[in-house]
């Protein structure tokens, strides 16, 4: 499949414009612009203080450099700096943030920030700028969500206080993604001449063809090694080629370009937080729709045999290693690989025999040997929504209907335009591509009160145990007091969303992200090949050096 994880990314861009509560990356556009200044030509390793990486097009986003809008939300912070931020072990440390604490409500969370933060332009940065950017963002009607928050209110200097409107420990994600903007300087001119503290600044931006940044000579952090990046926005197959010539240090590549050799580079797969799996409906068809007019259930998937049945006869090894050419690995739940999984949840898939003994206690039979189960006359029939563009989800659609087949289910994979699927999400079975690197997603998908007839829930799930467990876990005291209830909702040992449980949903496969690397640039801590998430490649980027003379 000729497809870039970015793609799946860029497929995913519409359930993200959808789902924009439930957790908000930067919009890609879909349509580059044409600049007439000439893309940058260095031949790769001509000088160890600058690299050039080619990244797809689509990874960036053409509507410019403002976090308030939504810029960076959900990448490293290149230009502006954040209070808290991940490290690669997805754990939160200080940024901005010198420390912080929490009120005993919850409600209120107070940051004494660093005194010695400078802007790109050399003018301090202060808690008014902290409290104008997450007010602003707040009211701006951008694609950060930020409705959880009440107020930003500067205490000092150096101090602000966010104010909540009711409890919520994810909203330390937001906390942690939202690039701070200086007061002062932040108008309509900013998105495309970002004034921030980050590690680097902007020099040259030329939309759908390059940008060039070089190192924050202000940044209160460790100075990058690499004082200048040239980042190429290509398309796959020309990234390979630039690859192939020497040209670039780092290529971006779908995983079915990875299986290739470069002379003087080396393979970097990392594990993304992106996870593709069938959401299926719970409930039956009753005649009930939603406010647009769009019908409610299927009779079919709503039976809890089928739907377990569907979760353990799916290969999803098979998947990851036809689909994705090994570059992934198979997801159980949205958030396989991450930090709040239950590893209890987990299932032995590939096991068709299971599958029938489940399909066969619920009283399905074949009674005409058509090689399709029946029950009470209704068919182990359902289709399998996709957009039509999308080749990796088209793969996935399709191996998926042939696992079914020999058990007795027949899917239809049908590849249809973005309309077509919101009209029928509610009442067949679509193909989800999702980031997850907030637990939030799990409320957003499987809380009972989000079904209203939307891209959240869109099975219109219910169970009261997981609606307990979600609600305590939005209103725990830290994230390690929520984890808990992040993985009770998955299985408690009783119940949960997946296939021991309700089998809610079906998830497959988590791709990874691939590069081609050269091999004089050590990208610190870094593996060339890792199965724990460690986010983007360019997380780090401030530690890259480079070791050929």
């Amino acid at each position: 499949m000729n497809l870039s994880i970015s793609r799946l990314k860029i497929c995913k861009i519409k359930w993200w414009h959808w789902l924009s509560s439930l957790l908000l990356v930067q919009i890609l556009t879909a349509c580059s612009q044409v600049s007439s200044s000439p893309p940058a030509t260095k031949v790769s390793g001509e000088s160890k203080d600058e690299i050039v990486l080619a990244f797809s097009w689509e990874d960036f986003d053409d509507k410019g450099f403002d976090p308030t809008m939504g810029w960076n939300y959900y990448g490293p912070p290149l230009f502006q700096s954040t209070l808290l931020r991940r490290n690669e072990n997805l754990e939160l440390v200080n940024d901005l943030a010198q420390n912080y604490t929490i009120s005993s409500d919850r409600k209120i969370w107070t940051f004494k920030i660093r005194e010695d933060v400078r802007f790109s332009d050399g003018q301090p940065l202060t808690a008014e700028d902290v409290a104008y950017t997450f007010n602003y963002t707040k009211e701006s009607g951008g694609l950060v969500d930020l409705s959880a928050l009440d107020k930003a209110v500067v205490k000092g200097n150096y101090e602000v206080e966010l104010h909540l409107k009711q409890p919520r420990i994810t909203f330390i994600n937001q906390i942690a993604s939202l690039g701070i903007v200086p007061k002062y300087a932040h108008n309509k001119n900013y998105l495309r001449n970002p004034i921030g503290s980050g590690p680097y600044r902007l020099v040259q931006w030329n939309p759908g063809e390059q940008i060039i940044a070089e190192a924050n000579p202000y940044y209160y952090g460790t100075p990058a090694n690499i004082k200048r990046l040239v980042i190429l926005l290509t398309l796959e197959d020309a990234t390979l080629a630039a690859a192939k010539a020497g040209r670039v240090d780092v290529a971006r590549i779908p995983p079915s370009l990875a299986i290739q050799q470069i002379p003087g580079m080396n393979l970097y797969a990392h594990r993304s937080d992106g996870h593709a799996g069938l959401m299926l409906p719970y409930i039956p068809n009753t005649g009930k729709k939603t406010s647009q007019g769009y019908s409610i259930g299927n009779d079919v998937t709503a039976d809890p045999a089928i739907r377990q049945a569907v979760n353990y006869a799916i290969n999803r090894q098979v998947l990851v290693d036809s689909i994705l050419e090994g570059y992934g690995s198979p997801a159980y739940t949205p958030v396989s690989g991450m930090p709040w999984e239950e590893a209890k949840a987990k299932i032995q898939d590939a096991d068709a025999n299971k599958a029938q003994q489940i399909l066969a206690a619920a009283g399905w039979k074949d009674n005409n040997g058509d090689g399709i189960l029946e029950k009470q006359g209704l068919k182990a029939e359902f289709s399998i929504l996709y957009p039509a563009k999308d080749s990796v989800r088209q793969g996935l659609a399709l191996a998926v209907a042939q696992m079914l087949k020999p058990i007795g289910i027949q899917v239809n994979a049908e590849g249809r335009s973005w309309k077509e699927i919101e009209r029928r999400l509610h009442s067949d079975v679509v193909l989800y591509v999702l980031g997850t690197y907030d637990p939030l997603i799990l409320y957003n998908l499987y809380h009972s009160s989000v079904a209203q007839g939307n891209w959240q829930n869109p099975g219109y799930y219910a169970n009261p145990t997981v609606d307990q467990n979600l609600d305590k876990g939005m209103t725990a005291a830290s994230e390690i007091e929520a984890r808990l209830f992040w993985q009770k909702i998955q299985w408690d040992g009783q119940t949960g969303i997946t296939t021991k449980g309700d089998a809610a949903s079906t998830w497959l496969v988590s791709p990874d992200q691939t590069y081609f690397v050269n091999s004089c640039l050590d990208l610190g801590k870094q593996q060339q090949i890792s199965h724990n998430y460690t986010g983007s490649i360019l997380a780090n980027v401030t530690s890259w050096k480079w070791n050929c003379e």
